[in-house]
């Protein structure tokens, strides 16, 4: 669809910017905290990349006062962040931990001071540990009312001032990489284990939506999920169908049940065929179809273009972690489909694929397939970038890839999608979980590597400056200023 004109971002439109407590606080065990399972998983030799942790990460959790300041500076409207449930809770549930309650209070005033609105991640990852050991955690419907207590705690004590709420980051990432790929914590590889473990988050995501409605009267609140739009390799009906394959299992598998309460049929076949699909007890289907977000949460980082994949065909395959350009491998699900590169985009030195284009494809699909307004979570370029003499970071790669996204999604809001607000990934530098520090993300350049947190001095990019003028314009800019 080609406009003459487009339309202009909204007035309320919220230009924000992300981060996930792990990957920035720090203070690992300060003022009372409990290990989550990061803390623990990455210890354990050749998980990380160069054995990279979160035990001082950015430190945050000491310079939140600073970074928040820049945020302030820069003029974002908007700031999420998650609340690292072990701070509050250090066993997952009984004693709460008043000095964790206390620093989120004082984060969101610090926010709230500085006319950024707060948008709370309840969960990004980080399970107590206490709960991995007692349980199993996502594998037991224990942790169902475990995480209902949590959110009716900060439902309770943070509601008053904080409006917008993402329920589970990216549940399709944790529990696809925890339990098919192995390569995030518990380190599993059992597709049983996996689907059964995603029913249970499933559930434990609608009580909490359905709990948040009785407590904050004014809120919205919906999950976050990383949509990578499928195409098909060619018009070839065999790939197609992979196409439908792959856009099911890797998409809708998720997301109908946020909107819906039910998983799709063809898929759910399919799981039953291979002795997959999840235990379903009496009344899950009910409270998932009650509890309908108000939104639905886009983490959008790239499209996926796959073939069709025959039964004795390609399986899971390593990711690229290590930031060597065209290191990964072909994966896929045999008899399903299989990942291939899309030849008309160009890709990130982690392999990703660059296509701005797909995010107004994914906000098309959301909106005509679920009628929810979508809020943008997370989006953004992980690129090694250079500390030049005098401070100086040149990072206009980074300004043309969020350039180029930003007007996809103002060619969307033109096509006639609701969006709330767009929140890039990351506002600060941070750890990214497998691949270190060496893989930055932010407007703010941290100064640490895989080495040693160094001095940690807060550096303002280029691309800083490129976003504090497209959020004083609410309009993308001319750059020869810059």
């Amino acid at each position: 669809m080609e406009h003459k004109q487009l339309k202009s971002f909204p007035n309320n439109f919220l230009w924000g910017s992300a981060s996930a407590a792990y990957q920035i606080e720090g203070a690992h065990d300060q003022d009372g905290k409990g290990p989550s399972v990061w803390d623990v998983y990455t210890k354990i030799p050749g998980t990380t990349f160069k054995e990279t942790n979160g035990d001082v990460a950015v430190d945050h959790y000491n310079r939140y006062k600073e970074d928040v300041a820049l945020m302030a500076e820069q003029g974002l409207k908007a700031y999420r962040f998650s609340i690292a449930w072990s701070r509050l809770f250090p066993d997952g549930r009984g004693e709460a931990n008043e000095a964790g309650f206390q620093f989120y209070d004082d984060l969101i005033d610090e926010l709230i001071k500085h006319n950024i609105e707060p948008v709370v991640t309840v969960y990004h990852w980080d399970v107590p540990q206490a709960l991995m050991d007692a349980y199993g955690a996502w594998e037991s419907r224990e942790i169902i009312e475990d995480f209902n207590n949590y959110c009716t705690a900060i439902f309770k004590r943070y509601g008053d001032r904080v409006k917008y709420w993402v329920t589970l980051n990216e549940q399709n990432i944790f529990i696809g990489l925890g339990y098919r790929s192995g390569i995030h914590p518990p380190g599993v590889k059992d597709l049983k284990r996996m689907y059964q473990a995603n029913h249970i988050a499933n559930v434990a995501n609608a009580k909490a939506i359905e709990t948040f409605r009785g407590i904050v009267k004014d809120g919205k609140i919906g999950p976050s999920f990383a949509y990578s739009p499928v195409y098909p390799f060619d018009s070839k009906a065999e790939n197609v169908i992979a196409a439908e394959n792959a856009e099911e299992m890797n998409s809708h598998w998720w997301m109908d049940i946020y909107a819906w309460g039910h998983y799709p049929q063809v898929i759910w076949n399919y799981l039953e065929d291979e002795g997959l699909a999840p235990k379903v007890e009496a009344g899950d289907f009910e409270l998932m179809q009650r509890a309908k977000p108000d939104f639905m949460g886009l983490n959008y980082y790239q499209t996926t273009t796959v073939k069709a994949n025959p039964l004795d065909g390609v399986g899971e395959t390593t990711m690229n972690t290590t930031g060597k350009k065209g290191s990964s491998k072909e994966s896929g699900n045999p008899g399903l489909f299989k990942n291939v590169q899309n030849p008309y985009s160009e890709t990130t030195d982690w392999d990703w694929t660059i296509d701005p284009e797909g995010l107004r494809i994914a906000l098309r699909r959301i909106a005509n397939r679920y009628q929810l307004p979508i809020l943008i979570t997370e989006n953004g370029l992980g690129a090694f970038d250079t500390l030049e003499e005098g401070d100086i970071v040149n990072d206009d790669y980074r300004i043309d890839f969020l350039e180029t996204h930003a007007t996809a999604i103002q060619r969307a809001i033109s096509d006639g999608v609701d969006v709330l607000g767009y929140c890039t990934w990351s506002f600060t530098d941070l750890l990214s979980w497998l691949n270190g520090y060496q893989k930055r993300y932010g407007f703010v350049y941290v100064n640490r590597d895989e080495d040693g947190p160094k001095d940690l001095r807060r550096i303002k990019k280029k691309s800083f400056y490129w976003y504090k003028e497209v959020i004083k314009a609410n309009a993308l800019i001319d750059r020869s200023s810059l």
